[in-house]
């Protein structure tokens, strides 16, 4: 259950937060409005605000998938708007006088040139999207490892209070494993992905 929250609320992170990365790279304005906006809604502590969203959205799994969302938003965003921010002004300019319309050219340089930066932020995100989804039960859960950490705390039970905290790592590993594959698969060209073989070999006395 755990594991489900986790992966949809760091997909719809993911989502949402690269498409606010595109609105805000499109527009200064746009910009200076919502950034600070999204500054101050990660400042606020997640576990002060996921009793609201209880209120608001029940018992469900609606609150849940909501705080994995909000805690996993941020990094996407940033590291979204710093990479399509680090293309070349002079690449796009060649771009439009060799007649690319706007979406070829974010599909053909803007958005690859910056996976990499957009990749180290969903790899934060996706650690931060498991803390998200365990406090979201933790306030609100009847099931779910935050509800399984809780009732072994009350209960003193020490070794189902590890079990659930070594499976809530082992998911945050794995998506991070995952985002890793996915980097190898989409940035081989990056220079964090090559091999140095041009290294000099250094003789064995």
């Amino acid at each position: 259950i755990t594991a489900y929250e986790t992966v949809l609320g760091f997909l719809i992170a993911v989502v949402v937060g690269e498409l606010v990365a595109i609105l805000m790279v499109s527009s200064r304005n746009l910009q200076m409005t919502v950034y600070p906006i999204i500054l101050v809604a990660q400042v606020i502590p997640k576990i002060a605000v996921a009793p609201l969203f209880v209120v608001w959205l029940g018992f469900g799994m609606g609150p849940k998938v909501t705080v994995a969302v909000l805690m996993a938003f941020f990094p996407i965003v940033i590291s979204g708007l710093a990479g399509l921010k680090s293309v070349d002004p002079e690449i796009i300019d060649l771009a439009k006088t060799m007649g690319a319309s706007k979406f070829k050219t974010f599909r053909k340089i803007q958005f690859p040139a910056s996976l990499p930066q957009l990749l180290s932020g969903m790899k934060v995100a996706a650690t931060l999207a498991v803390t998200g989804a365990v406090v979201g039960e933790f306030v609100g859960g009847n099931e779910g490892l935050g509800y399984v950490i809780l009732r072994a705390n009350g209960n003193m039970d020490t070794a189902t209070l590890f079990g659930a905290l070594i499976i809530m790592s082992a998911i945050g590993i794995l998506l991070f494993a995952a985002i890793q594959i996915a980097e190898h698969l989409l940035i081989p060209w990056h220079a964090s992905r090559r091999v140095d073989n041009d290294s000099p070999v250094v003789p064995q006395s």
